[in-house]
Order: C-alpha cells, then sequence, then structure tokens
C-alpha cells in the first residue's frame, strides 16, 4: 500500500514539474538561463517527492568542458543528471525520443543531442554532430551501455562517447549510480520509494597513460564505475552496435 501511495504521489510530482519545465522551455529567454531553469525544474521532481539523493565526489567534476558517463539501470537516471549536473552539460538521447513531439520539444530546448540506434547511416550521421558539438566545447553526458534492464550489473560501454571526448580533447567523469534500479527497474510502472546515490569519480584526463585509445578509454571508465557499485560485470552478454548511443 505505501509503494501504491508513493507510486501515485511520485508520478503527479512528475507531471507538474514536467508541466513546469515546460513552461520555461516556451518562455524563458536565452539557452542558457533557460537550460538552468529546466534543470531546476527537473530536480524539483526528486525534492518534492521526498527522495533523499546523495551526491559524493562533487569535486571531481571540472569546472571546464568535459564527457560525463554513467551506468544505466532505470528511466530515473536521465531525470536524476539532467537534475543534479550542472545546466551547462548536453544530454545524448536515443532517437527514438524524436518521436514523442512533447519530449522532443523539452528535450531539444533542454539542449539535448539525439542519436539514432537502429539506422547505420543515420547513426553515423549523429555521431558526427555529437564529435563536432565536444570538439566546440559542449560538456556532454551520456549513457554508453545504451539502454537498462532488470538485471544488475553494468554491459559492455559503447565508444561513440569515448571518441568524442578523445576528438574534443576533454577529461572523462565516470559517475557511478545507485538505487535507481530499486526504485523503477524496467517493466515496472510504479516507483517504488527509496533512496540514490550519485558518485562522481576522479576525472579521467585525455593524456592518462592508464589507456591507449578510446576503447581502452572506455573500458577504463567502466571498470572505475563497477568498483564503486560493486554490481556484475554483463559485457560478455552485452551486443556491440555503432555509434553513439543515449
Amino acid at each position: 500500500m505505501r509503494d501504491a501511495f508513493f507510486g501515485v504521489y511520485a508520478w503527479f510530482v512528475f507531471g507538474i514539474c514536467v508541466i513546469c519545465a515546460l513552461f520555461a522551455a516556451l518562455l524563458v529567454p536565452g539557452a542558457d538561463r533557460r537550460h538552468r531553469w529546466i534543470s531546476n525544474a527537473t530536480k524539483a521532481i526528486f525534492v518534492f517527492s521526498g527522495i533523499q539523493v546523495t551526491i559524493n565526489g562533487l569535486e571531481n567534476l571540472p569546472a571546464d568542458d568535459c564527457v560525463v558517463v554513467a551506468n544505466h539501470a532505470s528511466y530515473i537516471d536521465g531525470f536524476l543528471l539532467k537534475g543534479y549536473l550542472p545546466a551547462r552539460f548536453s544530454f545524448v538521447i536515443k532517437g527514438e525520443m524524436r518521436n514523442i513531439p512533447i519530449v522532443h520539444f523539452l528535450l531539444r530546448r533542454a539542449g539535448s543531442h539525439f542519436v539514432e540506434r537502429k539506422d547505420a547511416q543515420a547513426s553515423t550521421r549523429d555521431a558526427r554532430q555529437i564529435v563536432k558539438a565536444a570538439q566546440s566545447g559542449q560538456s556532454l553526458a551520456l549513457f554508453p551501455e545504451g539502454t537498462f534492464q532488470k538485471e544488475p550489473g553494468v554491459q559492455r560501454f559503447r565508444a561513440g562517447a569515448f571518441v568524442a571526448a578523445v576528438k574534443g580533447n576533454m577529461s572523462v567523469v565516470p559517475i557511478a549510480i545507485s538505487g535507481t534500479r530499486y526504485m523503477l527497474p524496467s517493466k515496472r510502472h510504479l516507483p517504488r520509494f527509496g533512496g540514490i546515490r550519485i558518485d562522481m569519480l576522479p576525472a579521467i584526463s585525455i593524456d592518462d597513460p592508464s589507456y591507449s585509445n578510446h576503447r581502452a578509454l572506455a573500458e577504463l571508465a567502466r571498470q572505475r564505475i563497477l568498483a564503486v557499485l560493486d554490481e556484475p560485470d554483463l559485457a560478455d552478454k552485452s551486443t556491440k552496435s555503432p555509434g553513439v548511443q543515449e
């Protein structure tokens, strides 16, 4: 009963906050100011739902441009990082979101980029745009697993985010998200009450000798996230796909 009540209440709060974010997307002038308003509206989802979000390692987030990569465990993850990362970060979102007009509009006005996953030609085109955004100095946030599942663990990281980091000469900040899979896992409709933890790990410099190329950089970031999460390594079960994901 408690979970059901919380779930309904959380969806109510989510709806109100999304409406506020839409008004901000429509009415607030200036990209930087608009992004801050949308980020604040997103953060309010967690604040007014009474969800405790604990952030560790905020000092590890560089003041200059960087690429953030996080494990993906739940529908909640994107909203979580949008609310708690600085508004300067642009999110890379799966291209299917273009098919939902209101969501597409809100994400686009929030500065997000979209990447097609099913069409190889479109995926390559979109991947080039992400690399160009990195080279122009945009801070990016991605979920390099590309999707999530109910089973605990971290899947293989797709290389696109790390290609963008290398070509943009930007450090990579691994982020470990805990608690969202319990709260709203795959195929569950009502969120459960629980706590969430965000661990921002030390940035990996572009000239760090611990890796030699973008694929080794992806694996280094993934292993650092795995060490914090203490979840299974699902890389052997993951499938490879070209392009930048989510």
